[in-house]
């Protein structure tokens, strides 16, 4: 695969949004030029209003640029044949609610003019891709936000494109969802195929794009690879396994010799994505497993269903409310 074979094209592109009497009212890009090679993820990042959107709907012709041009796999944009070969996600979903995931896969392949079976086939492969097996023959109006993304992208690739577009596809997810969504796309990175996504949520660009280009009001502000754009150059980072205070000291002397100083001596920390991510696989391998504050008060709940259990001498607790409810049969009732 040649990496540097450039499926997207853009030079001095501009759009501007008019009024009514054809003043210029919003000037949504202004003269971004940039490449987008083949088999690589490529982000579009930047707040609301910053053109990303805009460029996905000049990308699929749906939208004429004000100047500039647009060649997207060899081909204008505004030539909507191109438009076979490429899938589309946009924010929101917007799909039949009264079919289910077969039907609606089975509609828009009908659209590319599939064989049936060339469509089952494909219908197969992406329910089964998404992970919406146990729900394939339910209607999308029972479906959570999470699984209407997923039969969103599903639809995206039903064609089998050889570039996809993906506006804001964690949009609305939770954080497991999220995870699932960031996956799916790395696997179609994998299966060789192009994708351009837009958010402005920086965790999910930073985990899964290979090359980033960040917009702010209309105009191209940084482009270029992910980690290079992170790092610091005129810093240096050193991890070890853990040290003394004594070996710190010893550290600290050595680089102060060298004419560098230590800024900050902590442990590593990971993302709350991934304590989420990790507490809830946790969760699902130790189920009943909780945290309870040192200066919580006891769960009557759970007093009463421990004195229905019976005793255990393995808990210093269950003797505890043993040796209580013995108490309470004692006393004289109040009547």
């Amino acid at each position: 695969m040649d990496t540097n074979e450039a499926v997207i094209k853009i030079r001095n592109l501009s759009k501007s949004y008019r009024d009514f009497w054809g003043l210029e009212k919003v000037q949504a890009l202004k003269s971004l030029s940039l490449d987008v090679h083949k088999g690589e993820i490529f982000g579009l990042l930047g707040p609301n209003g910053s053109g990303k959107t805009t460029t996905m709907k000049l990308l699929l012709g749906l939208l004429f640029p004000s100047s500039g041009e647009v060649t997207i796999l060899g081909e204008s944009a505004n030539n909507v044949e191109k438009n076979e070969r490429i899938g589309y996600l946009p924010e929101e979903s917007y799909l039949y609610k009264f079919l289910n995931a077969e039907e609606t896969l089975d509609f828009y392949g009908r659209l590319f003019n599939m064989t049936k079976a060339e469509r089952h086939r494909r219908i197969d492969h992406y329910i089964d891709l998404v992970g919406l097996n146990h729900a394939r023959h339910r209607q999308l109006k029972e479906y959570s936000k999470g699984m209407t993304r997923r039969i969103g992208l599903a639809q995206a690739l039903i064609n089998d494109p050889d570039l996809v577009l993906l506006d804001e596809p964690t949009t609305g997810l939770d954080p497991l969802g999220t995870r699932d969504m960031k996956d799916l796309i790395l696997k179609l990175r994998d299966e060789g195929k192009t994708v351009v996504m837009c958010s402005h949520l920086l965790a999910d660009v930073q985990n899964v794009c290979d090359r980033i280009a960040i917009l702010y009001e209309g105009e191209l502000k940084e482009l270029g690879r992910v980690e290079d754009l992170l790092k610091e150059q005129g810093r240096t980072q050193l991890m070890t396994s853990r040290l003394d205070e004594a070996a710190i000291t010893e550290v600290r002397q050595v680089l102060e010799k060298h004419g560098a100083s230590v800024e900050t001596v902590d442990h590593p920390t990971s993302t709350l994505e991934e304590l989420f991510l990790k507490t809830v696989q946790e969760s699902r391998d130790r189920p009943g497993r909780r945290f309870v504050p040192e200066d919580a008060p006891a769960d009557a709940s759970e007093e009463e269903s421990v004195e229905d259990v019976g005793p255990s001498d393995d808990s210093p607790a269950d003797a505890a409310v043993e040796s209580q409810a013995a108490s309470n049969q004692e006393s004289p009732d109040a009547d």
